[in-house]
């Protein structure tokens, strides 16, 4: 057997226990803060585009918090069939939550999705009862029309521990938003429920950054 000196031995040990920033995620430093949202984008989208990238940057600035934004499964393809790509997304979320409690002494953890993020991190949520979340911000979340699957927000939801919950959406666009929107208000009957209606802003929130932004920011300060 090979002699190991006992130095290596540790440094190899210690190495090998490192909790990783995950794969083509974009982390913005918060500091000695002890808190923390992960991000997750939308559907063939990444960390540092719509709607996640101008959250992420105002949450980081003006709470001064850390921030990670997630790259998961993009693929282009019906929305349907990103069901597949959701065990690749919740071991993608959890090493995103072990980086940040190991590495960064994080000890409050917010989990925020968008459009198809929403669709993933809720059924994370369910599928992880004690993952530890303390809240869940949603943007533009889509239902699953009344079937219950993982990729309906709103049933995912209903499975999860009850959390205090900012739900976000615009009037514009195909009004689709709205509609869905009005199905999740069931939600304020077992936690902590509050909403922000963007006025004229469609789906993907082109031109309604600030206005997407400013109420999240304030609903985690009213928390912090």
């Amino acid at each position: 057997m090979r002699y190991i000196p006992a130095l290596l031995l540790f440094i190899f040990l210690n190495a090998t226990a490192h909790a990783a920033e995950p794969d083509g995620s974009a982390f913005l430093d918060g500091g000695n803060s002890k808190v923390a949202v992960i991000l997750c984008h939308g559907r063939a989208g990444g960390p540092t585009e719509k709607v996640v990238d101008p959250l992420r940057k105002a949450l980081n600035n003006k709470l001064g918090i850390h921030t990670l934004s997630l790259q998961l499964p993009n693929d282009r393809k019906p929305w349907k069939r990103y069901k597949e790509d959701f065990p690749d997304a919740y071991k993608t979320i959890a090493e995103g939550i072990r980086f940040l409690r190991e590495e960064k002494g994080v000890k409050t953890i917010y989990l925020m999705g968008y459009s198809m993020g929403g669709r993933m991190s809720t059924a994370f949520l369910a599928k992880n009862p004690n993952s530890g979340i303390a809240g869940y911000i949603g943007v533009g979340l889509r239902n699953g029309k009344g079937k219950g699957g993982v990729l309906d927000s709103l049933a995912n939801l209903l499975r999860a521990p009850a959390l205090p919950v900012m739900d976000v959406w615009g009037t514009g666009g195909d009004g689709r938003d709205a509609a869905h929107a009005a199905r999740r208000a069931r939600l304020a009957n077992r936690q902590p429920y509050t909403t922000a209606v963007i006025e004229g802003a469609s789906h993907s929130y082109e031109g309604y950054d600030k206005q997407m932004t400013d109420p999240i920011v304030a609903w985690l300060k009213g928390r912090l």
